[in-house]
């Protein structure tokens, strides 16, 4: 990959950011929960409502990072540190998408599923363009990678794992928080969990070849 191929892959990557965090911003505002990996810093943002969305998915993003490389030790490559960055956009893109939407009336449940089911899509189309970007992972599915690679188990397996811990986790905070009431994390995770898979793949086969043609520099051989 020459140096022209590798800025179109990372400016396709941080657009991804943007419409992925759009859609955790669309689906919060439906009240019915986020996507699983971002559930544990929802439920925080409603507690502790000075700080906002963004600024906990940052903290939860580096405290992956760090679990990364506690996991990996000298296997972490110094690459995977531009996940800091990336973070803290993916942070502020959460926050200017809750601003954009945050005048939007929700009067009525279907209005809310209707949120939940444009959030899926937004954050769909964002992750299937870091999927076809192909330059970095998420620290989320870093983490994730990180346990795979050493534990030797299946990335899909460990997956589904770790966004059952994540909700699991942010039910306990929130029973914890809210006298035992369930908030930040409701039917719209499972939704979200159920369908963001399958709107990923729709998008990344109508998209992929024609981003390919793109991205891909091919050079001229004299």
């Amino acid at each position: 990959m020459n140096k022209k191929e590798t800025i179109k892959r990372y400016i396709l990557f941080i657009i991804s950011l943007f419409f992925s965090a759009f859609g955790v911003a669309v689906t919060k505002h439906g009240a019915l929960g986020v996507s699983p990996i971002s559930s544990v810093a929802n439920v925080f943002s409603i507690k502790f409502i000075n700080i906002s969305l963004g600024m906990w998915l940052i903290l939860w993003n580096c405290i992956l990072i760090i679990g990364q490389m506690i996991i990996l030790r000298k296997d972490f490559k110094i690459i995977q540190l531009l996940q800091i960055p990336l973070s803290f956009l993916f942070g502020y893109f959460t926050d200017f998408g809750i601003w954009c939407v945050s005048s939007i009336t929700v009067n009525s449940y279907m209005v809310q599923i209707l949120f939940v089911l444009t959030g899926v899509i937004i954050l769909s189309f964002g992750i299937s363009l870091s999927v076809i970007a192909n330059v970095i992972m998420n620290s989320g599915e870093a983490f994730v990678k990180a346990i795979s690679d050493k534990s030797g188990k299946n990335f899909g397996n460990i997956k589904i794992g770790f966004d059952v811990c994540n909700v699991v986790l942010s039910l306990i905070l929130s029973m914890l928080f809210f006298n035992g009431a369930v908030i930040g994390t409701r039917e719209g995770t499972i939704i979200t969990a159920i369908l963001t898979g399958m709107v990923v793949k729709f998008f990344i086969k109508i998209l992929s070849n024609p981003l390919q043609k793109v991205l891909v520099v091919k050079t001229i051989s004299c």
